[in-house]
C-alpha cells in the first residue's frame, strides 16, 4: 500500500517543477538587465589607434563588451608602441569587468598596475579601487531556494574588504574614496551579519565563550553598523555565563551609557544592580573558620580515638626580688684606669 507522505510528495511536485521552471527562465532577463548587450557587435576598424580606442570607447558606453574588446585588442596588436596600446590595456580590463568577468578583470588590472606603475589611472587609484569593487560584485545575494548569505563562508567579503581598505590607505587623495567607502560599508554589514549569526548559533546551544568570541570581533571591526546595542547586551550575558562578572559590568555599563534610550538600556540597568559589590553575585566566597587559641589540643583526625591529655604546664622560674638583700656581700666596686 502507498502510504500517505509518498503521496503527499507526488502532490508537491507539480507545484515545485513551476517554480524551477520560472526561475530558470527568468535567468537570461536577469542577465540580460546585469550586463547589458552582451552579443558580439559590429566593429569597423579606422587606421589610427586613436581612433580605434574613441570607437571603443563608445562600445564601453553602449555596454557592448564584445565590440569594445575587439577594439582595444585591434590597437594592442596594430599599434603597440602608441600610447594608445596601453590605455587599450586598461580598457580591455573594463570591458572584462563590465561583462562580469570579474576574476579575469581582477587580473588585468593587477598586471596593468604592475607594468605601468607610474601611470596616471593607476596614480589616482583607480585600478585599485576598481579591484577591490570586482570582489566586491562577486559577491553572491540571496535567494529564496539557498541559505541567507550570512550562513555562508565569507572568504570573498574579506578579501574585498581588504582590497578595500588597502585602497583606502595608499590613495588618500583619490576621487574614487567616496564610492570605496560606499561599499566598505556594505561589506562590513555582510561581515557583521556573519558574525552576529556565529554568536547566536553558539549562544543557543549553550556555549557562551563562543559568543564572547565572536561578538568581541563584531564590536572591534565592526561598530556603527547596527549591532552595537544587541551585541553589548548579549556579550554581557555570555560573560556572566563564564563567570566574569567584571567584564559583563562593564560592557553593560557601556551599553547604558552609550545608548541609554535602547531597549536593552532597562535591562542592563537591572542586571548592573545585582552585579554590584557586597552582592550574592559578586561574594568572595565562604568565610574562613577561625583558628584554634594558642595551647589548644587539636582533634584527632581517626574518628573515636582517644583525646590526649593536655601535658602540665611547666613551673615559671622565680623572678628575682626588686629589693636586694641585705646580707649578700657587696663587691667592690672597679677601680677606674689612671690615665697614662
Amino acid at each position: 500500500m502507498i502510504s500517505n507522505r509518498f503521496l503527499s510528495v507526488i502532490a508537491v511536485m507539480p507545484t515545485l517543477a513551476l517554480a524551477l521552471t520560472l526561475a530558470l527562465a527568468a535567468l537570461p532577463l536577469g542577465a540580460a538587465g546585469c550586463g547589458g548587450k552582451s552579443a558580439a557587435g559590429a566593429v569597423d576598424y579606422s587606421v589610427s589607434a586613436q581612433k580605434n580606442y574613441e570607437k571603443g570607447l563608445k562600445e564601453l558606453e553602449d555596454k557592448d563588451w564584445v565590440a569594445a574588446s575587439k577594439y582595444f585588442g585591434f590597437i594592442k596588436s596594430r599599434f603597440p608602441y602608441s600610447k594608445y596600446a596601453v590605455l587599450a590595456e586598461l580598457r580591455l580590463a573594463d570591458a572584462q569587468f563590465g561583462a562580469e568577468q570579474y576574476l579575469e578583470a581582477i587580473d588585468s588590472y593587477r598586471l596593468f598596475i604592475k607594468f605601468h606603475p607610474t601611470h596616471d589611472m593607476v596614480a589616482n587609484g583607480y585600478a585599485s579601487f576598481r579591484i577591490g569593487e570586482g570582489y566586491y560584485r562577486q559577491l553572491s545575494g540571496d535567494f529564496w531556494m539557498f541559505p541567507p548569505s550570512s550562513e555562508k563562508d565569507q572568504s570573498a567579503t574579506e578579501d574585498a574588504a581588504n582590497e578595500l581598505k588597502t585602497f583606502l590607505d595608499k590613495y588618500p587623495d583619490s576621487p574614487f574614496r567616496d564610492r570605496a567607502r560606499e561599499i566598505v560599508i556594505k561589506v562590513g554589514r555582510r561581515l557583521a551579519d556573519h558574525e552576529w549569526y556565529v554568536a547566536r548559533f553558539y549562544w543557543d546551544r549553550g556555549k557562551p565563550m563562543g559568543t564572547v568570541i565572536r561578538l568581541r570581533r563584531l564590536l572591534e571591526r565592526y561598530r556603527g553598523v547596527g549591532y552595537d546595542e544587541d551585541a553589548l547586551w548579549l556579550l554581557g550575558r555570555a560573560y556572566v555565563a563564564v563567570a566574569m562578572p567584571d567584564r559583563a559590568r562593564g560592557v553593560w555599563t557601556e551599553l547604558v551609557d552609550k545608548y541609554p534610550k535602547s531597549s536593552h538600556a532597562g535591562d542592563a540597568r537591572s542586571a548592573l544592580t545585582s552585579l554590584r559589590p557586597g552582592s550574592a553575585s559578586s561574594s568572595s566566597g565562604p568565610a574562613v573558620p577561625p583558628s584554634l587559641p594558642s595551647g589548644a589540643a587539636t582533634p584527632s583526625a581517626r574518628p573515636g580515638a582517644p583525646t590526649p591529655t593536655p601535658a602540665a604546664p611547666t613551673p615559671a622560674a622565680p623572678r628575682p626580688s626588686a629589693t636586694p638583700d641585705a646580707s649578700a656581700p657587696i663587691a667592690p666596686s672597679p677601680t677606674p684606669a689612671q690615665p697614662k
